[in-house]
């Protein structure tokens, strides 16, 4: 069997190295990562390790000494620079290695206010990795002053936190509401009443026009004039899928790393799994950014590094923790042109549709309702939406429909 040489130690990275030995690769294995720690859970940075709910060594996702103990080459804090495909090696470290097959999880990177309007101030962070979040959190203290930028799931998940350790948290949404991008009126009409409740001063319609401060974040101009005295900015606005590696080498670029049903790049001796790949789904080219998709998919590029020759057949699932609530999505909602709720009170369940074809699930706290809709949408199948709004009533019979 030939050499792997995967560049990204994020959870796709992971998956993909592990996937191989355990299906048999007797090849050489090697794991390259810029951070200088193992392979470590992304979701728990801004929630309950912030929070000092959990240590550092909790966050990886196995122990270090399960690499060496798989012959699997893990070389931390070190960053690849070219990719060599005439010769079919990569360089890192000053070093070439040389491949047989690659594997890009490279993963995704955050975007940044620009330096403009006080971006590269003191002060101002993203949450993306462990670095990040240990930059920030020695100013996280009760009674701070943020102010979140973007009201998507990365904004409201911080603001979430920042309130829940006595800060005084302001989040500004530029689009007419939170999680416009991503989701119906009615989700985001239940998490600006949740943040609200816990103290947020939630404001949509409402950007950022500059930061204020000399070397360090002092305040920031809103842009309907409104100033605001601040001790610490988080942005949130969206990440992007970091593909100027794979740019650099020629390989093509279509909002991500364009792969195939499998996983092949436009090289076919190099592949891209997780949150740096656009793959094709239902006619359309997309990306999926979850802990779900970078296990999945970065599974089955091993398989087909060994041969399986299959398909990828993705199904989308998310979870979202604010607060006390646990929201959990199921499908993708694109096209959806109408919505059924089902309000149990704290058990609350959104159901999109377009016609009659069920295509998403967004719930609250309502784990019964989120694995029924789950189920039937990976089945391909709907349901009568009298029936999915009758919080009364007992779904699990619509499965043997």
């Amino acid at each position: 069997m030939g050499d792997v040489v995967v560049i990204g130690a994020g959870q796709a990275g992971a998956s993909t190295v592990a996937r191989l030995r355990a299906k048999g690769h007797t090849g050489r294995i090697t794991l390259i990562g810029e951070e200088p720690v193992p392979p470590y859970q992304r979701p728990p940075l801004s929630k309950a390790y912030l929070l000092g709910e959990m240590a550092e060594e909790r966050l990886y996702l196995r122990p270090e000494s399960f690499y060496a103990e798989n012959g699997i080459e893990l070389h931390t804090g070190e960053t690849v620079v070219a990719i060599d495909r005439t010769d079919k090696k990569v360089i890192a470290g000053g070093t070439s290695v040389p491949y047989d097959d690659l594997v890009l999880c490279t993963g995704s990177v955050p975007r940044r206010l620009p330096g403009a309007i006080g971006g590269e101030l003191a002060g101002v962070h993203v949450v993306r990795t462990l670095r990040h979040v240990d930059q920030m959190a020695p100013a996280c203290t009760e009674g701070a002053r943020v102010l979140v930028v973007g009201g998507g799931y990365i904004g409201l998940e911080a603001a979430a936190v920042c309130a829940k350790l006595g800060m005084q948290v302001t989040l500004v949404e530029m689009a007419d509401r939170i999680l416009q991008r991503v989701a119906a009126p009615e989700t985001s009409d239940y998490f600006r009443d949740l943040h609200r409740s816990h103290g947020v001063d939630l404001r949509e319609g409402v950007g950022l026009e500059t930061l204020l401060g000399d070397t360090r974040v002092t305040g920031a101009r809103l842009t309907d004039g409104t100033e605001l005295d601040l001790d610490m900015v988080i942005v949130g606005i969206g990440i992007s899928p970091a593909t100027s590696l794979a740019e650099a080498a020629g390989i093509v670029i279509d909002n991500g790393i364009a792969v195939d049903a499998q996983g092949r790049t436009s090289d076919p001796s190099i592949w891209a799994a997780g949150d740096c790949a656009s793959l094709p789904y239902k006619g359309v080219r997309i990306r999926l950014e979850s802990v779900q998709n970078a296990i999945d998919q970065a599974e089955c590029v091993a398989d087909n590094i060994l041969g399986a020759d299959r398909d990828y057949d993705p199904k989308p699932w998310f979870w979202s923790d604010q607060y006390d609530v646990k929201l959990q999505i199921a499908g993708l909602n694109l096209g959806y042109d109408r919505i059924v709720v089902r309000d149990g009170g704290e058990a609350r369940s959104h159901f999109y549709y377009t016609g009659d074809r069920l295509l998403a699930v967004d719930s609250m706290n309502d784990p019964r309702a989120y694995m029924v809709g789950k189920r039937l949408i990976e089945a391909g199948k709907s349901a009568d939406p009298a029936v999915l709004a009758d919080a009364s009533a007992d779904l699990k019979p619509l499965l043997k429909a």
